[in-house]
This record gives structure tokens, C-alpha cells and sequence, in this order.
């Protein structure tokens, strides 16, 4: 993800937003990818803030109810990948990102970079915006990693390991085969215009750890 930022970088524009969301902005390349349509029965289903997390090492922090759709996975959609992102931002600014109705933006997961701390924002059976393609994201479990692109610093052990662990579960949850065809960066979704988690995200190392 490139939305959530630090004082010194500027916010996502309204655009660039909606193509996280999956919608089709100005010339981006929508031809190049299938957008499907938000279901109908989306909108009438209730937006559930209240409940318990997926994953039992993380820690639950609802995004507001209007940057996520409300889904039955993997009755509705089959959850076929995960994606890894990279906030450019801090951790609580991502949070707070998240919690902005405004910001029309969200994940699944976040993970902070000190100590491999879990927050989860989105229940695994809804569908978080966060891949700029929405049949993507109605097939996946979004990941944020905090911290810079272009600073591997912020990649840190414990993050990785954390990180791997939620990957593994997840795969382990929906069947989801642990290889890089299934496990892939934001870069790697068709039609997205975005570089995270860049060339200092090490993916050798990371598939080690959730390969176990």
C-alpha cells in the first residue's frame, strides 16, 4: 500500500484511492484486468466492527465500516491469495488511516515493524480495499507491513517472522498453496500501478519462514 504516510509525504489522491478500492481511474489500465462489481446483497449485509479477530496472535482494531465490504468468504468468494504491502507510513498512522471513513482504503492485516505486533482491521470473511483490483480483492487477504520501500531497516526479523506466521496460517486456514504464484506483492496484482513491498523486501527469506 501506498496511502497511509508520514508528515513529510503527501496523502493518497481521491483517485489513487478508488483504484485501491478497485475502481477505474482516468487512464489507469482497467482493460488490463477484469473489475467486477460490488454484489448487490453487499450493501444490505451488516458491517460487523464488533467481533472477535480471525487470527488468534493478532489484535482487533476495526477499520470504519465504509472502507471494507461486507462478504461471506469463502462462501461467496474463494480466498485464493495473499498480498504483501508496505504502508509507507508508520504503524499508528496506518491504523489511523484505516479508522479515516474518508480514506476509502483498508486491509486485513497490519504488522509493525519493532516487534512483529499483529493488528487486525478487517474480518477475513469480508473484503478489504486494498489491492487496486477488486476481483483481487474479493480473492485475497491483504497484508501491511510498516515501514518504507526504498528503507530496508524497517524489514526486520521480527516483523518477517511474524509476518510469516500470519501468512502461514492463513494459507493453512483456505487452502492456499505456500508458493510465490499465490503469495505475492502488491506490484504483482494485474492492473495495479503500485511498487510495494519493492526490492528490499526480502521474498527468499520470507517464504522460508512461512514454508516453516
Amino acid at each position: 500500500m501506498q496511502s497511509a504516510r508520514s508528515a513529510h509525504r503527501q496523502p493518497l489522491s481521491p483517485s489513487r484511492r478508488n483504484l485501491l478500492r478497485g475502481g477505474v481511474a482516468l487512464g489507469i489500465a482497467a482493460a488490463a484486468t477484469a473489475v467486477t462489481a460490488v454484489p448487490a446483497s453487499a450493501s444490505v449485509l451488516p458491517k460487523d466492527l464488533f467481533g472477535k479477530n480471525d487470527y488468534p496472535d493478532a489484535e482487533w482494531i476495526p477499520a470504519d465500516g465504509s472502507n471494507f465490504d461486507t462478504g461471506n468468504r469463502p462462501s461467496d468468494y474463494p480466498v485464493e491469495f495473499v498480498v504483501i504491502h508496505v504502508t509507507q507510513g508508520a504503524f499508528d498512522g496506518t491504523i489511523s488511516h484505516f479508522q479515516n471513513p474518508d480514506s476509502n482504503v483498508s486491509a486485513h492485516y497490519v504488522v509493525r515493524s519493532a516487534d512483529g505486533h499483529v493488528v487486525q482491521m478487517v474480518h477475513d470473511k469480508d473484503i478489504a480495499w486494498h489491492a487496486g483490483n477488486y476481483d483481487y480483492n474479493t480473492r485475497s487477504i491483504g497484508i501491511e507491513h510498516e515501514g518504507f520501500v526504498d528503507e530496508p531497516a524497517w524489514f526486520t526479523e521480527e516483523m518477517y517472522a511474524s509476518s510469516a506466521a500470519l501468512t502461514r496460517a492463513m494459507c493453512d486456514t483456505y487452502g492456499i498453496p505456500k508458493d510465490r504464484e499465490h503469495i505475492i506483492g502488491h506490484n504483482e496484482v494485474p492492473g495495479a500501478d503500485h511498487t510495494d513491498p519493492g526490492s528490499n523486501w526480502d521474498w527468499d527469506h520470507y517464504m522460508q519462514l512461512v514454508k516453516g
